[in-house]
């Protein structure tokens, strides 16, 4: 089932076992039919005995579907007990057997584990384990493989489908991801604001749309970047031998006992109008690369800002440099103040480095902005969750533009987005890269995005740089063998 955020997927699965909040939702016609049953007219008590049991749901994000004041052993054994009446150390054993079989390392370290001390890949595994316990004829996939790596998200798609081919289930899989749909579906189902438009065979629907939003959809896949070629401008910024550590405590007293290398001794530089592409996987080091970059965390090593050596610098020394450097982060609702409107949010920069600037000069300002990256100027007096994630990302863009930076770092910035409003966000910030000749450093898990928008490619593995070069080198003819899996995961492309 695909089509972009608000187009009815979720709403469609949810429904299917009555999972609509009931006091803002009603279901007003129609029928879900599961053996000879209608779903939507059975009793609560006939759908509590077929939820998680012979229908089992994989949700989009599992730290929050996943409790997490209990640990992974209690909450798949409390699903197994429940419908199947066993014992307790019957529900362990098989517990156990469900996590090997979903290939979770470590098994008996992580019973005891709670959610947030697991990866996101780690996570999603305990969420299958979970879903497939009781053995369901139908297992619903909503979006399971959003934010994770390409490699990971090679695997949990592949584990669906094992799981699919050992249990006979059948999948409804909800996705964004139209290479997703391709690789693995056998049927699609394309949505269109809460209507069905087309569905078919997925070759029958990628080879001859029909519907003019399919077409859409599939005209919206990214392309690589073609303007490969780089006047190179002045340096904007620069590392040499930036290195990162963790510290790591342990014991009642907290002593140091060790410490965790998170980057190891990165030589960079971005130009103006140059746009450099950090791709890896988690734990690799490209958030780290990002702040350290802008003196956010601590390092070890040189960072030269427009000439200047700004490693020893001083905070207070370094904040008149703030308007020049910003970030984006990767959840824009995460990172708006949801007690702030739009307005508010842009011109708080404004206050910082602009004092000057009478209040009618700031609201001239941004409403130039809101022009710039395609807002209406009646979103100033909203708030962010008044608005899609598309539109919020644009907000974040108009935040860190306001300044007029050298230098913008941008973290995972679409990778909740629909494949659609990506390629509007990555169109968006290739138009003002060319515009003001700014310097990009552009953090992302997905090859796609980071071809689409990158001049230069640095690959990151375990807080090491494997390999560095222009993005046509590194997609079409990589060296380390790290980045050939990374490829492999993410385009299925095949290397001698």
């Amino acid at each position: 089932m695909v089509g972009e955020s608000g187009a009815g997927k979720s709403v469609t699965a949810l429904s299917i076992l009555k999972l609509l909040p009931t006091k803002k939702a009603s279901y007003d016609s129609g029928e879900v039919i599961y053996n000879d049953t209608n779903l939507l007219a059975s009793k609560e008590e006939i759908l509590r005995r077929i939820r998680g049991k012979k229908i089992a749901m994989i949700f989009q994000e599992p730290m929050t579907s996943l409790n997490p004041l209990h640990t992974i052993e209690k909450q798949i054994t409390e699903s197994i007990i429940l419908h199947q009446y066993v014992s307790y150390n019957e529900a362990l054993a098989k517990t156990k057997d469900l996590l090997n079989l979903v290939r979770l390392q470590g098994v008996e370290e992580r019973l005891g584990a709670y959610p947030h001390q697991l990866s996101g890949g780690q996570r999603q595994r305990v969420m299958i384990a979970m879903a497939i316990a009781n053995e369901p004829d139908l297992l619903i996939a909503d979006e399971p493989t959003t934010a994770l790596d390409v490699t990971v998200q090679s695997e949990i798609l592949k584990l669906i489908k094992d799981m699919q081919s050992y249990f006979n289930m059948s999948v409804l899989l909800i996705t964004h991801d139209l290479h997703t749909v391709y690789r693995i579906a056998n049927r699609v189902g394309v949505m269109k604001s809460g209507r069905l438009v087309e569905m078919g065979q997925v070759k029958d629907i990628f080879r001859n749309p029909k519907h003019e939003y399919t077409k859409f959809l599939l005209n919206s896949v990214l392309q690589e970047r073609i303007d490969q070629s780089l006047s190179i401008g002045n340096e904007i910024i620069s590392c040499k031998a930036l290195s990162v550590s963790f510290p790591v405590y342990r014991g009642v007293l907290r002593r140091k006992k060790g410490e965790v290398h998170a980057l190891n001794n990165i030589n960079l530089c971005i130009n103006s109008g140059e746009t450099i592409g950090i791709v890896g996987e988690s734990g690799s080091g490209k958030t780290t690369l990002g702040l350290a970059l802008l003196r956010l965390i601590k390092s070890s090593g040189s960072i030269y800002f427009m000439g200047r050596e700004i490693q020893e610098k001083k905070s207070k020394n370094i904040q008149p440099l703030r308007s020049e450097m910003q970030i984006i982060f990767q959840d824009p609702y995460a990172s708006l103040n949801p007690r702030l409107t739009v307005g508010q949010i842009i011109e708080e920069g404004l206050k910082v480095h602009q004092k000057e600037l009478a209040k009618e000069d700031r609201r001239i300002k941004i409403m130039k902005i809101l022009d710039e990256v395609g807002l209406e100027h009646e979103y100033i007096e909203r708030y962010p969750h008044e608005f899609s994630g598309g539109q919020r990302q644009r907000i974040s863009i108009a935040r860190a533009l306001i300044l007029k930076p050298k230098l913008i770092i941008f973290d995972e910035p679409t990778s909740a987005l629909d494949m659609s409003v990506q390629t509007q966000i990555l169109k968006l910030i290739r138009n003002l890269q060319e515009k003001y000749n700014l310097a990009y450093l552009f953090i992302s898990h997905d090859l796609r995005v980071v071809r689409a928008i990158s001049h230069e490619i640095l690959v990151l593995k375990d807080g090491i740089a494997v390999e560095f070069g222009p993005s046509e080198k590194i997609f079409n003819d990589p060296v380390h063998s790290y980045t050939k899996s990374l490829l492999r995961a993410a385009l299925n492309l095949n290397f001698n």
